[in-house]
């Protein structure tokens, strides 16, 4: 689904010249469940953000499925985003003003969906995460666990074939983020692949593989066993 060759960002100041990126070749299979780990300052951010479209790198091959996107602008990375990638964030990235419905709602109005699929869409999406009975609260009036729920809620309402989540749990105490690693497995388990940024060794057990960043490169690759065991009980 996701194929990165020599993948290189750099990032130019008038004084400095830092690389974020340095040449990273990496595969990530349909359905996995990744985790990119490495201290702060590594680049597990700025690959994130190249894997969401949200930046460009400054050199080497990225593919979303057949689409060479390294050199798309940002209305070509913005079209392709929709639909295809979802985003959980640490700061949960909630907007105030607008209730939990509305939140969920807001990447259904860029893809030219009439009202009555939206509230099905939106209606489907608050029910799986166990948020249907707050839809009409606003973000301030909900628990951290229940904010990135409804995060979560609105990452899968497109569908999207990816979801991209950034330290999904750095905000909350060990119950809910535990709540939310099971929302992601059950997801995962779906068919949704899932790439996670995490410090969290508790939240990688819940990878297929786990990713080691150092200065910008992948310096390890490892199996999770307990993960490849699930998966051959599961298929047996």
């Amino acid at each position: 689904m996701i194929k990165l060759k020599d993948l290189l960002k750099v990032y130019v100041s008038e004084e400095v010249e830092t690389t974020a990126v340095n040449k990273i070749s990496l595969t990530i299979n349909k359905g996995e469940f990744i985790a990119i780990m490495g201290p702060s300052g590594c680049g597990k951010s700025s690959l994130l953000n190249i894997l969401g479209l949200l930046d460009n790198a400054s050199g080497g091959e990225y593919w979303f499925g057949d689409k060479e996107v390294v050199k798309y602008l940002e209305k070509d990375r913005a079209n392709l985003r929709k639909g295809n990638i979802g985003f959980v964030f640490q700061s949960f990235n909630l907007i105030d003003e607008l209730t939990v419905f509305e939140n969920v709602e807001l990447p259904l109005l860029y893809l030219n969906m009439s009202k009555a699929e939206r509230i099905e869409k939106i209606n489907v999406a608050l029910e799986r995460m166990g948020i249907m009975h707050r839809k009409n609260h606003f973000p301030q009036q909900l628990s951290g666990g229940q904010q990135q729920r409804v995060a979560i809620a609105r990452a899968i309402v497109t569908n999207p074939k990816v979801i991209l989540a950034d330290e999904p749990t750095g905000n909350l105490d060990s119950a809910n983020g535990t709540e939310v690693m099971n929302l992601l497995q059950e997801l995962n388990e779906s068919g949704t692949t899932i790439v996670m940024v995490t410090h969290s060794p508790e939240d990688a057990k819940y990878a297929d593989r786990i990713i080691n960043l150092f200065d910008g490169q992948i310096v390890t690759e490892n199996i999770n066993k307990l993960q490849e065991l699930k998966a051959s009980v599961y298929n047996e």
